[in-house]
């Protein structure tokens, strides 16, 4: 066997049709084909889990118990592996705590540095804070005023209430003669001093009066060291001027009076502490800047940096609204409260009929955060019709949602008080996360969160400026050489606009997924065997070469790099490559061509090689649609980044987003305008990002956002079930005979309730098996042989075939079997034609990828009836396509907006972009250099755009299309030949 390959023989995972695969070691290799060819059965299925099995099977029995272990592929052999790590889209954090910084391992870099080389300041004062021995303060003294009288005193009490009668006793007994209170020096023997307990007053031992010159310096130390054992480590200094005044006094009296600094006042500590607040901290360590440690974590928000609480804006969703139309939402419905608010309303001189916006400020306060202990009188009429009266304290909406929620018996009464909160910075650290005594330390002027605070690319310059001396600059140098690698590996992935302080789980698939590759470029590995998910997803083209680069260097490292990739860039870029097909499903699992780039252009039946030879080609639209129906304004957006922009969406076209990334292109689309429609058009009450006007409202009466997260967080939920198939289907076994003979409705066909299904396993089809330190197992249910349903249920037939064979029917055979039931076969045609026709009606929804979910809920909305009214909304929707899948997804787009409906596209795929009718182009940087409108218009008008980046690639494009009907001619030859 060669050492320089891995060889793979006989792969027979999911759909792998017992191939034999020849990987070459220590390469860039992309694996590309259409969804469902099996790309990832093949790299994290196959290699991943047999490389991670084999590495775990080499620890010991206690190790395995604390680590996951992967079950054994369906393969004959696999040789040449290394230890494999996966970095794939589905392992982004949803833990509050961590944060881009914390995934690089950059803040803790940052806490090292900053508990070494920071300097404290008083967080009330700005003073710096530093430990100092007696020699030190004296010799500061000294250095004060030379030749300058002063008095040294020991501030024994700083803004305490009291009389101290007993203080000026004792300090008289130990032989003090004289003490300044509040400002003004008295002696002690003189009658007794009373003071007024009920304030707060401030006293300062008289320890010494000397001259400040270099003879008397073995004096000020000895009355240094009385004043610090008296004053826990402080002394104060006040120089007196010419005639032995205090300076810039007169009267004799100093600022102590009110507890400030006066003129000529010194202090000092010997101890880490501010001597005039008294703010103090131990020795700084790396712990007491980590937000995820009692030692400097906030302590209201523990570190997380923010609270969820009812917010006024989802209680009030519609300030437009009055009182008796419902502003308040939480409570429009019902007989109670809607009486009560009419009461608190005309108590505070407002009726129920006044919107909300019209209401005074202070009737707003009063509804929404109560009235305190005053009564009110609700004039009541309950459900029968009964009056009566009583008397109330308005405790205010708000409170009312937070003690419902929390009062709450039933889930659905808690899900639905959820829907009032948000997430809000918490309100003692304002976000940041620490205690103000940490921030309060700073390196150049910057706290550990402003530096947290800066963007990728602004980091480093700030470190690239930051320059020590001394013992610093040696302490500090190997910490900043760590941190700009690390920033800069962030850089060359493309995320040079992230903040160190962004939460990860704010994060998109591609960004998590290299934000982990540029932390394992940072771990310097060698001989590993990584595998990567598209890694190109969400990135701009203009950043493509940034990210191969990247690739490169890990390969470099004498690492073997395989991506299951689409993007043309990166296949081109790859060593070698595997074309997996020929088809999706049962009609994939092949190897249709493996080789360099070079030689997978030549290959034949390869539709990868088609469309990178030109041989096939998604064509640009003879012309773009012109709106006739008026658009949709969005003015003023400012969420994130966003710098007061204001765009207008074509009703009845194919509207596209672009930008580069991090550009505001989900700050306005998925923060600001999908819930500002969803709460004008779907009655939702969703937190809105800041804007300040929107209009066209009126022309949609649908808005549907399709996002990519899962359609359902169990097994049970599957493709069939969520488009409503599932239903036609049971109510179909429930009219054959048999059921009709046996009595059996459709809920006999049901695995998720009693009657039809297994109730051995439930209706899973299989059984867990815990094996303490192997990892957990499922194995078919024995009794219905993991087909879900009891013998009885399965002895009904349609056509030969029971529940469970439907079930596991593919899209594609399934289009088939039903081809005489018109209800069935259009909403399974819907499935097909949004490229899903290689699925199983029963695959768990826990399977599917971000990208396939997203595409189930697109077949969903195409089997309603069309109003031609619809707003859609799709974040990156060819996210895990081929190009031949992207042809059929705009297809249906395209069929979409035929039908008078408006869709609106969050896109990077050029194949998109220059099919769109109206292109919004946001830039030009990402971060604080984004947020603005570069470019708007026709992808023809787009492309004249200098300063646009996505113009200058469509620019490329048209120069180098052929024309519609060529491209067209082309595919009808190459579909004739195959």
């Amino acid at each position: 066997m060669c050492q320089n390959e891995i060889v793979i023989k006989g792969a027979r995972e999911h759909n792998l049709k017992d191939i034999d695969v020849t990987i070459p070691r220590d390469k860039l290799v992309v694996i590309t084909g259409l969804s469902g060819s099996g790309k990832s059965s093949l790299a994290f299925d196959t290699m991943y889990a047999e490389g991670q099995r084999r590495y775990v099977e080499s620890l010991s029995s206690y190790a395995r118990m604390f680590l996951g272990q992967m079950s054994k592929p369906d393969l004959d052999s696999i040789d040449g592996l290394s230890p494999a790590v996966s970095i794939d889209q589905k392992t982004t954090s949803r833990n509050p705590r961590s944060t881009v910084g914390t995934t690089t391992e950059i803040y803790d870099y940052l806490r090292l540095l900053f508990a070494r080389v920071g300097i404290p300041h008083c967080p009330e004062c700005g003073r710096v804070i530093k430990k100092q021995t007696t020699d030190q303060v004296t010799d500061e003294i000294l250095a004060i005023s030379p030749d300058s009288k002063a008095i040294i005193m020991a501030p024994v009490v700083t803004g305490r209430k009291g009389e101290f009668t007993k203080l000026f006793a004792d300090l008289q007994k130990e032989g003090f003669s004289r003490v300044r209170i509040d400002g003004e020096i008295v002696k002690l023997d003189a009658e007794p001093h009373t003071l007024n307990k009920k304030y707060k007053h401030f006293i300062d031992v008289v320890v010494d009066r000397v001259q400040l010159k270099e003879s008397a310096q073995s004096r000020i130390a000895e009355a240094v060291e009385l004043a610090t054992k008296l004053a826990d480590g402080r002394v104060l200094v006040q120089v007196l001027d010419a005639q032995g005044e205090p300076l810039g006094e007169s009267g004799g009296k100093s600022s102590g009076a009110t507890g400030g600094l006066g003129a000529g006042e010194h202090l000092f500590s010997l101890a880490l502490a501010c001597p005039e607040h008294g703010h103090s901290m131990d020795e700084l360590q790396p712990r007491d800047f980590s937000f995820n440690a009692p030692y400097g974590a906030c302590p209201d928000c523990l570190g997380i940096g923010s609270k969820e609480e009812v917010d006024p804006s989802l209680v009030v969703p519609d300030p437009s609204l009055s009182l008796n139309e419902g502003a308040i939402a939480p409570f429009k419905s019902g007989n109670y409260y809607p009486q009560v608010l009419r009461a608190v309303a005309e108590h505070v001189g407002v009726t129920a009929d006044t919107p909300w916006e019209d209401m005074p400020k202070r009737a707003q306060h009063a509804l929404l955060y109560g009235i305190g202990d005053e009564n009110i009188r609700v004039d009541y009429v309950t459900v029968d019709g009964r009056e009566t009266y009583w008397y109330i304290e308005w405790e205010g909406a708000i409170a009312a949602v937070e003690r419902r929620f929390q009062e709450a018996q039933s889930d659905t009464q808690r899900e639905k008080l959820a829907t009032y909160f948000s997430i809000n910075p918490c309100q003692t650290c304002h976000g940041k996360r620490l205690k103000p005594e940490i921030l309060a330390v700073t390196i150049r002027d910057c706290s550990i969160y402003d530096v947290t605070k800066m963007s990728a690319i602004e980091s480093l310059q700030y470190f690239d400026n930051l320059h020590f001396e001394g013992a610093d600059k040696t302490i500090a140098e190997p910490i900043v050489k760590e941190i700009k690698a690390r920033l800069k590996f962030l850089i060359d992935v493309g995320l040079d606009y992230l903040t160190l302080d962004r939460a990860t789980a704010t994060l998109s698939g591609g960004e998590a997924q290299r934000i982990r590759l540029a932390t394992q470029i940072g771990a310097g590995l060698m001989g590993v065997l990584y595998i990567l998910d598209e890694p190109s997803i969400g990135l701009h083209q203009r950043d493509n070469e940034r990210l191969i680069a990247t690739l490169e260097h890990l390969r470099d490292l004498g690492n073997t790099v395989i991506v299951v990739e689409h993007d043309e860039d990166t296949i081109r870029a790859a060593d070698y490559v595997i074309d997996m097909g020929p088809g999706a499903g049962e009609h994939g699992g092949e190897v249709v061509a493996c080789g360099t780039p070079q030689e997978i252009l030549a290959a034949d039946h390869s539709m990868t090689a088609d469309y990178l030879s030109g041989r096939r080609q998604i064509p640009i639209p003879r012309q773009r649609r012109n709106p006739k129906r008026g658009e949709l304004k969005l003015t003023g957006a400012q969420e994130n980044n966003l710098q007061n922009v204001s765009i207008s969406v074509p009703f009845g076209t194919l509207t596209v987003i672009t930008g580069v990334s991090g550009s505001g292109k989900s700050s306005l689309i998925t923060d600001t305008l999908a819930p500002a429609l969803a709460n004008r058009v779907n009655h939702a009450h969703r937190k809105t990002g800041e804007y300040k006007k929107i209009t066209g409202v009126d022309k949609i009466d649908k808005v549907i956002n399709i996002d990519q997260s899962p359609i359902g967080r169990t097994p049970r939920s599957n493709p069939a079930t969520y488009i409503g198939l599932w239903d036609d289907i049971r109510a179909l076994f429930a009219s054959t005979q048999e059921s009709k003979a046996r009595g059996y409705g459709p809920g006999r066909f049901s695995f998720n309730v009693n009657g039809g299904r297994c109730e051995a396993c439930k209706g899973d089809g299989q059984i867990k098996i815990e094996m303490h330190f192997l990892p957990d197992i499922f194995v078919p249910c024995e009794v219905c042989n993991g087909q879900r349903y009891n013998r009885e249920t399965l002895q009904v037939t349609y056509r030969g075939k029971n529940i469970a064979d439907v079930l596991n029917m593919t899209v594609e055979d399934a289009l088939e079997f039903f081809e005489n039931i018109p209800g069935i076969k259009r909403k399974l045609q819907t499935l097909h034609d949004v490229g899903l026709g290689y699925i199983r009606l029963g695959q768990p929804a826990t399977t599917l990828s971000g990208g396939e979910a997203q595409r189930v809920k697109l077949a969903s909305e195409l089997q309603k009836r069309q109003t031609g009214k619809t707003f859609y909304i799709l974040d990156e929707p060819t996210t895990g396509l081929h190009f031949e899948d992207v042809r059929q997804l705009l297809e249906v787009l395209q069929r979409l907006v035929d039908a008078g409906n408006t869709v609106l596209v969050i896109e990077h795929n050029l194949d998109v972009i220059k099919s769109a009718d109206y292109i919004i182009d946001l830039g030009p940087e990402g971060g604080d250099r984004g947020g603005t409108i570069v470019a708007a218009g026709t992808p023809e008008e787009v492309s004249k755009i200098e300063s646009s980046y996505t113009g200058h690639f469509l620019k490329r494009i048209f120069n180098n299309a052929p024309a519609y009907d060529e491209v067209l001619e082309a595919i009808a030859c190459i579909d004739e030949d195959e």
